[in-house]
């Protein structure tokens, strides 16, 4: 089992405010960080959240706008200033690589690490590791832009010790593969591993928007998540303003995530025209039973599903 905690950096649209700085969420699973944008200044909420500068880690920028992804320069010199060494993976469209060659070039700083940087000009997956993937999906914005999903791969169903008894199975290695879906031979019969364990357990999903319209295609895309971060930059008196900004309302979040069956949504990406941030809530919360707000350096428990 993997511990996996969601800290917000930024919870503000285009404009910081006193409260609430730009576009930035991180998530923690087990000892590496998945950061998902990098407002301008989002490094300080970093280090107030005690995440650590040489940590494994990898960046996801989900458009190029400022608000978005201008902190990154920020970021990368302070973990460098802090000795990090570690390479840090980045992921984003042929802008953001051209936007860091240049930025570095012009103010002339260098790192103690290396940028291993990653194209993303398609949907599709763009991480496949052992134990989950995170994939993107085009959102609909001003500018061309991704919103993204963080999904585990099934665990191995609990191994019933019993069972493995009954067939007199020794205890150690062979334990392990039966537990780990390796079927074996033992006393020169076949012995597979769904005998000896209960159903897969489902692993947990977490869906990004950035800034977006809603879309069926994104409702489709954050099918099932088990928590969903949408940005909900109006109340639904300011529709017609949504639509023209390719922004969403909070009402049209809810709609979202209650016809994608999310279990968990957290608005963010607040207009500064709120300084109350109740109507909004209250307007998803009359659609979508589970409705939370995002508020800078909040974090969020991900455990894994009841079920198991």
């Amino acid at each position: 089992m993997v511990d996996m905690k969601l800290i917000f950096l930024g919870t503000s649209a285009a404009i910081p405010t006193a409260e609430r700085g730009l576009s930035s969420v991180v998530i923690k699973r087990g000892n590496e960080l998945l950061l998902f944008d990098a407002g301008e200044g989002m490094q300080r909420n970093f280090i107030r959240a005690g995440l650590g500068m040489n940590k494994r880690m990898k960046i996801f920028i989900t458009h190029m706008h400022a608000d978005h992804c201008l902190g990154l320069l920020g970021l990368l010199q302070t973990m460098s200033l802090h000795g990090r060494t570690m390479a840090v993976d980045v992921y984003g469209q042929k802008k953001l690589a051209e936007f860091l060659t240049e930025n570095m070039r012009i103010i002339n700083f260098g790192l103690l690490f290396n940028i291993n940087m990653h194209i993303v000009d398609c949907e599709g997956v763009v991480v496949k590791e052992k134990e989950y993937q995170i994939s993107c999906c085009e959102a609909k914005h001003v500018v061309h832009s991704f919103s993204y999903c963080l999904t585990e791969f099934d665990r191995p169903g609990i191994f019933m010790l019993d069972k493995a008894k009954r067939f007199n199975i020794p205890e150690g290695d062979l334990y392990s593969k039966l537990q780990h879906g390796q079927d074996i031979i033992y006393n020169g019969e076949l012995i597979r591993s769904s005998q000896m364990t209960g159903p897969p357990r489902p692993g947990r999903k977490i869906g990004i928007s950035g800034d977006t319209r809603p879309t069926v295609k994104l409702r489709d895309f954050f099918r099932n998540c088990d928590l969903l971060v949408y940005e909900s930059t109006y109340n639904h008196d300011k529709y017609q303003k949504a639509v023209e900004n390719f922004h969403s309302t909070a009402r049209e979040a809810a709609i979202l995530a209650q016809e994608s069956e999310a279990k968990r949504l957290f608005l963010t990406h607040f207009s500064t025209r709120y300084e109350e941030i109740s109507e909004l809530i209250n307007e998803a919360r009359a659609i979508h039973e589970n409705v939370e707000v995002a508020e800078d350096l909040k974090l969020v428990d991900i455990p894994y599903r009841k079920s198991d």
